[in-house]
């Protein structure tokens, strides 16, 4: 089943997401989940298994034109199983609700498994620059 993650599962969400390899510094998972639970562009979808354990994450956000997706991961012991993909399905209708148009989403250059995941999922890859500033 996939819903809307709880706050009371944010913990559970950020232990996840290590075990997926997503956190990286300066990043803080906490305040990027709590942001994104209180942001009214923004939500984390959770997947979760027949006992109710949560299984897998999405973060999906609304700019007024693209969606974005960040923090996919499914638990380390059931990957393969489909639910990073019907995660990404969640968020697609996710943010089609919300008017988005396109959906753009960053892998890192090295991560060739995670790209090719996405290649299935009919994303394709673009030429783009990605440009950052911290504020």
């Amino acid at each position: 089943m996939i819903d809307r993650l709880r706050e009371d599962e944010i913990p559970a969400a950020i232990a996840l997401w290590y075990a997926a390899g997503l956190v990286s510094p300066p990043n803080d998972p906490e305040v990027d989940a709590r942001a994104a639970l209180a942001c009214a562009n923004g939500t984390i979808l959770a997947a979760h298994d027949e006992e109710g354990a949560l299984t897998g994450t999405v973060m999906a956000g609304y700019d007024g034109h693209r969606g974005w997706i960040y923090y996919l991961a499914a638990h380390p012991a059931r990957r393969g199983q489909g639910i990073g993909a019907a995660l990404v399905k969640a968020a697609e209708d996710w943010l089609a609700a919300q008017g988005a148009r396109v959906i753009r989403l960053m892998v890192r250059s090295t991560n060739e498994q995670v790209a090719g995941f996405y290649d299935a999922l009919g994303y394709e890859r673009g030429d783009f620059i990605v440009f950052g500033k911290r504020l």
